[in-house]
């Protein structure tokens, strides 16, 4: 894990730069968390960390409300979250979340995505043993110690901490997720993004010139509107 992600997530955050990209995909992880858990965060850590995770996209205010209030509305689509799994040039192992309210036209296109990159779509869980789900949180290092903030959330489940430029990233185990989540929150500290990641076990190296052929795979994947998140296990 470490730099090597940290990296990955902002260049990641750079292709999602577009307002007309990121926001449609965090209106519907508030929308979906809000249908799943209520449209109270108190009460719902799914939707609180898909709040704070717009908010520190800079989206207004305005679409976070009303993203919420789509959750309960009659005519808001229904929408399904399905993980597609497979391989994309020269071998990537990949993973794609979605949510689509067509899973028929979704899973079509990813198909199409990954056969036209010389990849293939494989069966669900047969990446499991390359990805393990992680909770990632972004922090602002700034008038932090990372030595000392390291003994205190370790009895809040941190599996590791590390720092990048100005940001500090916090990595707990699936299970731990929300527990984390809770203790930051509480201790009032700047939570810039918080997230169940897929992070690979080990990652494989690519050329440059194969690095652009997966990148135009990504950024494809990426510009699908149910597409919710992709990732590789390239370092």
């Amino acid at each position: 894990m470490g730099r090597a992600f940290e990296y990955r997530k902002a260049s990641k955050l750079k292709r999602w730069g577009a307002m007309s990209r990121i926001f449609p995909k965090l209106g519907k992880e508030i929308t979906l968390a809000a249908k799943q858990g209520g449209g109270d965060p108190e009460t719902n850590p799914r939707l609180r960390a898909a709040i704070q995770n717009a908010k520190g996209q800079n989206m207004p205010k305005t679409n976070i409300e009303n993203a919420i209030k789509r959750a309960t509305d009659k005519d808001t689509k229904d929408y399904a979250e399905v993980v597609y799994e497979g391989y994309g040039p020269h071998g990537v192992a990949i993973i794609i979340e979605t949510a689509t309210d067509n899973p028929t036209r979704t899973v079509a296109n990813v198909r199409s995505a990954l056969v036209r990159s010389g990849g293939s779509l494989g069966t669900s869980g047969c990446l499991s043993f390359i990805f393990e789900r992680k909770g990632v949180f972004q922090l602002k290092a700034e008038g932090l110690d990372i030595e000392e903030l390291e003994l205190e959330l370790i009895d809040h489940g941190l599996d590791e901490i590390s720092e990048v430029e100005d940001e500090l990233y916090v990595y707990t185990s699936f299970l731990d997720f929300h527990r984390m989540s809770k203790y930051l929150q509480e201790k009032g500290m700047e939570v810039t993004s918080a997230q169940l990641q897929r992070i690979p076990s080990s990652y494989s190296e690519l050329t440059d010139e194969q690095a652009e052929d997966l990148d135009k795979l990504v950024d494809k994947l990426e510009d699908d509107e149910d597409v919710q998140a992709v990732y590789t296990n390239i370092g």
